[in-house]
């Protein structure tokens, strides 16, 4: 089936390739500084599968004069409220880096029973890891660097200027956020990260799956911190999996020639599915990863 035209729905949320059924919905959270139109090439993997909604961000894009939220709280609630009309259907949650901790707690703040059947947080550490808001200090110029946008914007000192303010609008309510424990949601929880993530390791995001009640796993794919972007669609073949409720299939680990074969790096207790790695690999694994505790 052939997409329709993108829409928006209301101010906070674009759908880039909507669908003449209604199919699974998959609501995403971009990044730090990052705005809806980061999930188009997801949008377009995913269909028909799902339907990609997207969060449209304040300060930046078409909403660059809608101001943010002034707390963490505040942008929850708020997002709530907007979200709330569209779960009448199957739907799960995907957020990376600062938006894999807003979707966790946009799921946390939806009462049992209208929670996304799946979460999953990308390039993100737990919530508890989140002291003052960040695991560790950085400014807007570093994250635009390590996240691998510095490039992009080099050219363009307006873009880049832009993408700056955006950056640091983010990390203005991020560090107003305080991690509150509260009992496990039911939802399935998928932790990822990228292979060559410069800022953070898979050894950092075991701690995810005292956060749900449901299934959790652990996959590495190929990529950096950002693995979903305007010139790449991030872990489609993943999600597609968790969305069919299919096994993640195991394979070797991948490399940047084999960017739809992930691994797994699940937890022990899912370790019975054939042609698995031993865990003393799966260990030599994790420990050859990035571990400094950063996120965007």
């Amino acid at each position: 089936m052939t997409p329709g035209r993108p829409r928006v729905e209301g101010d906070w949320l674009l759908v880039p390739a909507p669908q003449p059924h209604r199919p699974f919905r998959l609501f995403c959270f971009p990044h730090a500084g990052g705005d809806a139109t980061a999930y188009i090439p997801l949008a377009h993997a995913l269909a028909p599968l799902a339907e990609v909604w997207a969060l449209r961000m304040p300060a930046r894009g078409g909403r660059g004069r809608h101001p943010m939220p002034a707390t963490f709280d505040q942008l929850v609630r708020t997002v709530v409220a907007e979200l709330g009309p569209h779960l009448d259907g199957p739907f799960g949650f995907y957020g990376q880096s600062l938006g894999a901790l807003l979707a966790f707690e946009t799921a946390r703040a939806l009462p049992p029973g209208r929670r996304p059947r799946i979460l999953v947080t990308a390039s993100a550490q737990p919530p508890s890891a989140w002291i003052g808001g960040r695991p560790q200090h950085r400014d807007a110029e570093d994250l635009l660097r390590l996240a691998g946008m510095g490039e992009l914007v080099a050219a363009d000192p307006e873009l880049r200027e832009i993408a700056l303010h955006s950056i640091q609008t983010d990390l203005d309510v991020r560090h107003t956020y305080r991690y509150r424990p509260a009992p496990p949601i039911e939802s399935d929880l998928h932790a990822v990260v990228g292979a060559a993530d410069p800022m953070l390791g898979a050894g950092l995001l075991d701690d995810w799956a005292q956060h749900t009640s449901g299934t959790f796993g652990l996959t590495v794919v190929p990529g950096g911190h950002l693995l979903a972007t305007v010139e790449q669609r991030g872990p489609a073949e993943l999600l597609t999996h968790l969305i069919t409720r299919e096994p993640v299939r195991p394979s070797r680990p991948a490399g940047p020639s084999d960017p739809d074969h992930p691994y797994d790096l699940d937890r022990p207790n899912r370790l019975d599915r054939p042609n698995r790695l031993d865990q003393p690999v799966l260990r030599r694994q994790k420990e050859q990863q990035w571990s400094a505790p950063r996120s965007i």
